[in-house]
């Protein structure tokens, strides 16, 4: 079976994590310069075969999009056009940051830990691709 990719884009640094190949659980995979996202991913789905990629659609607590969004528009459709045979779809990380740092307390993560904003934004694209996870299960 091949993977679930999701991606917590942002204008510096994006996290990623990717399901197991059974798709029942999702785990950080890495941080990346944003810079050089586009080439990662190409490499990574030219040895795991990855099935979809779930991006973080970027919301205000409102449900407007926030200003990182014309960047992730960019970046999806760079992505459709490369590689039409992998679907990328949205998914609402609003509020995926905060859980994160309360997953990263309730982990017992000492406050230097927490302060890495690369592991901040992998555990927030586990938190998406988790909760992605969990919402394609209760739709079956």
């Amino acid at each position: 079976m091949a993977r679930i990719l999701s991606i917590d884009y942002g204008k510096k640094r994006t996290g990623l994590a990717v399901t197991d190949p059974l798709r029942i659980i999702a785990g950080g995979l890495v941080t990346v310069a944003t810079s050089g996202l586009f080439d990662f991913l190409r490499d990574y789905v030219a040895k795991e075969p990855v099935e979809r990629i779930v991006i973080g659609e970027p919301k205000q607590p409102d449900g407007t999009p926030s200003e990182n969004m014309a960047r992730v528009t960019e970046f999806v459709n760079r992505w459709r056009k490369a590689f039409p045979t992998i679907p990328i779809e949205f998914y609402d990380e609003r509020f995926t940051s905060v859980l994160a740092h309360r997953a990263m307390i309730d982990g017992g993560l000492r406050k230097k830990k927490r302060q890495d904003k690369a592991l901040v934004d992998e555990v927030s694209a586990t938190i998406i691709l988790q909760s992605y996870l969990e919402s394609v299960r209760r739709k079956q």
